[in-house]
């Protein structure tokens, strides 16, 4: 039987930092596992070295499988010194550590475990999908592509497991990234009352959009949307007035929010200085709390953790927002043994405690959603 514990050490043993990503030989290694105890295995690839890996056992006409997610790479390592080796997946004083261990290798170990438990009892049962992207830190590149492609098999429930201290989450915002272009009139820099300077142009619309009003967009949830330029760059030479400047915005947005309303919203509070166009974007997810397979999850976490769990919403977005709408929107939460608070840190690490939780609320999921 597979240790989820072991499994997370492994997988934070490869190093798939994103960029440049180099997922194949990770998700090589779990479908070789997976393979092995009986499952189909697909590598769609999206690039060099880069894959995705589903994994399908089981099914029948009567009601869709049971999908769990998760992705297999890991942002930088930042510049602040780690005290431990990154992708060394130490075991010490009850906790995995490296790079991914909560983020989140250490939520894919628990399902893949979970997963291969179960295996030998999943035929001709309503069964497993298991999908496992390349790509997710970068604005879900291998989710998006399955999607874009028709890979993706249909599914009548959705677990993604992203870090969440096994606190079940209802749904999470989406992501609007976009550009601004400001336009001037070049001059000498000794003469700047000869030009139109796109610098300022530009930097009075970041000033605006940190004032931006969302209150009238909130979510019960999820909250208000939010708006961060997150960078500024113009110019070609000091002594120079700069004729065209860029801003970088980042919108995290709500379910029912009019995106081109929105981009509209933003040239006005921009008085018209800066023009918008969209570079990414990735729907926002909410799933109603009250539907009957989100309170089967609420059961079992409370089961497994002892806690009185309630559903949350998350700031950050994942594949689901690919997944969804491309397995047929299914019912989604999001439920991982990572910490949120560890995501993206120095010395990252997860609780063993919380990925042994995660196998036992993830076994008994697919138990109760393949009635074994």
């Amino acid at each position: 039987m597979i240790s989820a514990i072991h499994l997370t050490q492994e997988l934070i043993r490869f190093d798939t930092v994103n960029p440049p990503g180099n997922e194949a030989p990770c998700a090589r290694y779990l479908g070789g596992i997976l393979d092995a105890a009986g499952f189909s295995i697909k590598h769609p690839c999206i690039g060099e070295n880069r894959e995705n890996l589903i994994a399908v056992i089981g099914g029948t006409s009567e009601k869709r499988p049971i999908c769990f997610s998760g992705h297999t790479d890991v942002v930088p390592l930042g510049a602040a010194p780690w005290t431990v080796e990154p992708f060394g997946g130490e075991l010490a004083f009850g906790r995995v550590h490296g790079r991914g261990s909560s983020d989140m290798k250490g939520g894919v170990a628990a399902f893949v475990a979970a997963a291969v438990k179960l295996a030998p009892r999943l035929e001709g049962t309503p069964g497993l999908v298991l999908v496992i992207t390349a790509g997710e830190e970068r604005g879900c590149e291998g989710s998006n592509h399955m999607k874009k492609h028709g890979l993706l098999p249909p599914a009548g429930a959705i677990v993604i497991g992203e870090p969440t201290a096994n606190r079940p989450l209802a749904g999470h915002k989406g992501v609007f990234w976009l550009e601004g272009v400001a336009k001037g009139v070049t001059a000498h820099g000794s003469m700047p009352e000869q030009g139109v300077n796109a610098v300022y142009k530009a930097a009075r619309a970041a000033l605006a959009l940190e004032k931006f009003d969302f209150s009238g967009d909130a979510h019960p949830v999820l909250g208000r949307p939010t708006a961060n330029v997150g960078w500024l760059k113009g110019g070609m030479n000091v002594n120079s007035v700069p004729d065209e400047a860029r801003i970088g915005v980042d919108v995290r947005i709500v379910p029912g929010l009019d995106r081109k309303e929105l981009v509209e919203r933003f040239t006005r509070a921009a008085g018209g200085c800066v023009s918008f166009h969209v570079t990414s974007t990735a729907d926002p997810v909410w799933t109603d709390p009250n539907d009957p397979w989100m309170a089967d999850v609420i059961h079992v976490v409370g089961e497994v953790t002892g806690a009185e769990p309630t559903f949350g919403g998350a700031p950050y977005f994942t594949d689901a927002g690919a997944l969804k709408p491309g397995m047929g929107n299914p019912p989604v939460v999001i439920l991982g043994p990572g910490e949120p608070e560890q995501a993206h840190q120095t010395d990252e690490w997860c609780s063993v405690q919380r990925i042994e939780e995660a196998e036992a609320i993830y076994t008994d999921l697919i138990v109760r959603w393949c009635g074994l």
